[in-house]
């Protein structure tokens, strides 16, 4: 069995919990989020913590247990404390503004880029150039990250551009004469 789909998911106070046949559902106080259920996997609920046990043998379930509790555990750590991804500019003249649901980018093109951001995640911007993007659910948090990221990732000889708070991006030497 996988050694992650063995360990349990322990519940905080706070959060509910409702299994049913089809639908996985976590409500707590950052939100509420649903999980399709799979049918390779079993789970149970006993004494405050969530089990996953693979129906059969194969492979395939044993793999999807360890999955499944791992998304399901982010979710729980999503409604419990939230998720966050950091951003950082560096260039002359590069610069975030958070506008309620919009986020404005000056990144060095002709115009601004104006992005709108989905329900549930919530942009911050604490200096011009950092960017701080928060929800419940960490596959929408990764992303919409991700895509801010992509209107101008960083550059491989100065390195300007949009960059994660830790990334480290290896600068190449210019071309000698």
């Amino acid at each position: 069995m996988s050694r992650i789909g063995k360990q349990p998911v322990s519940i905080p106070a706070g959060v509910e919990i409702a299994v049913k046949e089809d639908l996985i559902n976590v409500k707590g106080t950052l939100g509420a989020l649903a999980l399709a259920q799979n049918a390779l996997v079993k789970v149970e609920s006993n004494n405050g913590a969530l089990t996953f046990v693979p129906v059969n043998d194969s492979r395939e379930a044993n793999a999807m247990s360890g999955t499944m509790r791992q998304l399901v555990n982010n979710m729980v750590n999503g409604v419990s404390k939230g998720f966050e991804k950091k951003l950082t500019l560096l260039g002359v003249g590069y610069k975030a503004q958070a506008q309620g649901t919009k986020l404005n980018l000056t990144v060095g093109y002709s115009h601004p880029v104006v992005m709108d951001m989905p329900a549930g995640i919530k942009v911050e911007t604490p200096t011009p150039t950092e960017i701080l993007i928060k929800g419940s659910d960490r596959q929408r948090v990764g992303q919409i990250a991700s895509e801010v990221r992509a209107v101008r990732p960083p550059e491989p000889y100065k390195g300007k551009g949009i960059r994660y708070a830790d990334e480290k991006v290896v600068i190449k030497e210019t071309k000698k004469k």
